[in-house]
């Protein structure tokens, strides 16, 4: 008996790991090195490989593959039909699997819909890619990121809301829907507890 839901057309390899309330929906295969955590959704047809971690309450939407060296910290949003890579420079006819790099999704961070992150990046805490856009280097912890190639238009709070200070410089500034108080300080933001 398992303590979380598997849809009947789910593909769950032998050995994968899968955490207490998790949902595992339509057409969705999960490879049998996958650790899954607690209260994850997994969205119709979704890929999980072998060489990957998806954190607690973390929320992956439909037609998202997550490959080899992915790590998803918790409560990350994988927007719908968003494309993470493993190898920088692909070949058909060229065996590149020992080439994988890793690409780490901090806790709290949001993939919009459709965008793709290369791989060997870091995309820090709480930051927000926008739909469509594309990740090609490190993503500093609660920036905005929007574009091809993605470029840094704002901040975001915690709780998901564009915050009123430059991108640059230095300041303080609170969150419209929750009251937290955030600082900005040489180029880096951080919440004030």
């Amino acid at each position: 008996m398992s303590n979380y839901q598997v849809h009947e057309s789910a593909i769950i390899d032998d050995g994968a790991k899968i955490g207490e309330g998790s949902r595992i929906w339509h057409f969705v295969h999960v490879c049998a090195g996958a650790r899954i955590g607690r209260k994850v959704s997994l969205g119709q047809n979704v890929f999980v490989g072998n060489k990957v971690v998806v954190g607690d309450s973390c929320k992956v939407q439909n037609n998202v593959s997550i490959y080899d060296n992915v790590y998803l910290e918790e409560q990350v949003f994988c927007g719908p039909s968003m494309v993470f890579t493993n190898v920088y420079n692909p070949r058909s006819g060229i065996e590149r699997k020992d080439e994988y790099l890793n690409t780490i999704v901090k806790k709290g961070a949001t993939l919009g819909a459709n965008c793709t992150i290369v791989c060997g990046v870091t995309i820090g805490d709480f930051a927000f890619i926008g739909a469509g856009a594309m990740v090609n280097k490190n993503v500093k912890p609660y920036a905005l990121m929007v574009g091809v190639p993605a470029k840094q238009i704002g901040w975001m709070s915690e709780y998901g809301e564009q915050l009123d200070i430059s991108v640059k410089g230095n300041g303080e500034t609170t969150c419209s829907r929750t009251g937290q108080k955030y600082k900005l300080t040489n180029g880096c933001l951080e919440k004030v507890e």
